[in-house]
């Protein structure tokens, strides 16, 4: 086929595709804040969050993030985000379910984290509420689900929330309005790498 008519079927094509977006991003008329649910046993939830983070502070908008179970040291992302204007920072775990062991400590420091992200959840002054790994204390028990339901559904009107965490419970998944599941399909820690800076840390 000649080079001439791949460039025309290639234009006849993306103009089909742009009608059909077109009429898709003029049927979304309604604004309001978002759930969103990063979940999966793949790597990038939390990286996809401070993406988002990023996206809504270059716009001045008012963040909160809620780490629910980072907490051994410093990562990149608090190292960067924390010192920054707009945003309120909190590294509220104790690390890794399997490095504390203790379950009434993991509770505790559970609703702790709630109770802080509980208040921004209540707060219309802010814009975007980043719960990372939410999901692993409502998994393991540590947080009932219902009244952390309640709270999502009714949070302030336009402001925007993101949650990660493997094993997103179904009825999370349910409220949420968007949902995105991050499969694994390889990763270097299996083939004995470490964590890296930058990458992980």
């Amino acid at each position: 086929m000649k080079e001439s008519d791949l460039n025309t079927r290639h234009q006849e094509r993306m103009a089909r595709k742009k009608a059909v977006v077109d009429a898709g991003i003029e049927k979304a008329r309604q604004k309001k804040g978002l759930i969103i649910v990063n979940t999966g046993n793949g790597k990038g939830k939390t990286s996809s969050a401070l993406g988002m983070l990023a996206r809504s502070l270059g716009h001045g908008m008012r963040c909160a993030v809620i780490q629910f179970i980072k907490g051994r040291g410093a990562t990149g992302e608090e190292l960067f985000f924390a010192g920054l204007p707009n945003v309120d920072f909190h590294v509220m775990g104790d690390g890794f379910t399997w490095e504390t062991q203790n379950r009434e400590q993991d509770i505790a420091t559970a609703q702790r984290a709630w109770h802080q992200a509980l208040a921004y959840l209540q707060n219309p002054e802010y814009d975007f509420v980043l719960l990372d790994e939410l999901t692993i204390v409502l998994k393991y028990g540590y947080l009932e689900e219902e009244p952390v339901l309640q709270a999502l559904a009714n949070k302030p009107t336009m402001q925007h929330v993101v949650i990660t965490g493997r094993g997103a419970p179904p009825n999370l998944i349910g409220l949420a309005d968007t949902v995105s599941e991050i499969r694994d399909v390889k990763h270097a820690y299996r083939h004995g790498i470490q964590a890296q800076k930058g990458v992980e840390l």
